[in-house]
C-alpha cells in the first residue's frame, strides 16, 4: 500500500495535535515547524480534515487548530479518507474482461483489509507510542492495562 504525500501529512499534523496540549489551538505554523512540513499545503490539509470534522479551528490571537474529538476517537482510517477520499474499492460492473471478476474480488478483499487495520489505529494509540522518547510531549490517557489474562499463563 502506498500512502498520499497529502495523507502521511494530515496524519502527522493530527497526531501532532494529539502530542501536545488539546486544549490550547495550535498554529498552523507551529504545526509545520513541529511536524517538518511546509507551511502552504499544510493549511490545505487541516482545511480538508477540517471538513470532515475531525480538528476545529479558532481564528485571531491566539487561533489555530484543535483536534474536534478526543484522540482515541480518531484513526487512521477517518484522516486518510478526509484527505484522499474513500479507502475501499468499489466493484467495477461493467467490465467483464477474462478473470476481471475474480481479481476485482481480490481488490476489493485487500482494499478492505487495510481499511480494517487503518481503522484499529487511533490517534491516542500512536501518541502513546510516539511518547516513548518524547518526554516534553503532554501525556495522554494510558493504555488500558491487561488484566484479563488467566491465572497460572506463567
Amino acid at each position: 500500500m502506498k500512502v498520499s504525500t497529502r495523507g502521511d501529512y494530515a496524519a502527522r499534523a493530527l497526531l501532532s495535535l494529539a502530542l501536545h496540549d488539546s486544549n490550547r489551538p495550535t498554529s498552523v505554523k507551529e504545526i509545520a515547524e513541529r511536524t517538518n512540513l511546509p507551511q502552504p499545503y499544510l493549511e490545505q490539509i487541516l482545511l480538508a480534515v477540517k471538513g470532515a470534522g475531525l480538528v476545529r479551528s479558532k481564528r485571531g490571537v491566539g487561533g489555530g487548530y484543535v483536534l474536534a474529538r478526543p484522540p482515541d476517537e480518531i484513526s487512521l482510517a477517518q484522516i486518510l479518507a478526509a484527505v484522499d477520499g474513500p479507502l475501499t474499492t468499489l466493484p467495477d460492473e461493467h467490465d467483464h474482461c477474462e478473470g476481471h471478476c475474480v481479481l476485482q474480488e481480490v481488490w476489493v478483499a485487500v482494499s478492505d483489509e487495510m481499511a480494517d487495520f487503518l481503522a484499529g489505529h487511533t490517534l491516542a494509540e500512536l501518541a502513546r507510542r510516539a511518547l516513548i522518547g518524547h518526554p516534553e510531549a503532554v501525556d495522554v490517557a494510558p493504555a488500558p492495562s491487561d488484566q484479563s489474562a488467566p491465572a497460572g499463563t506463567d
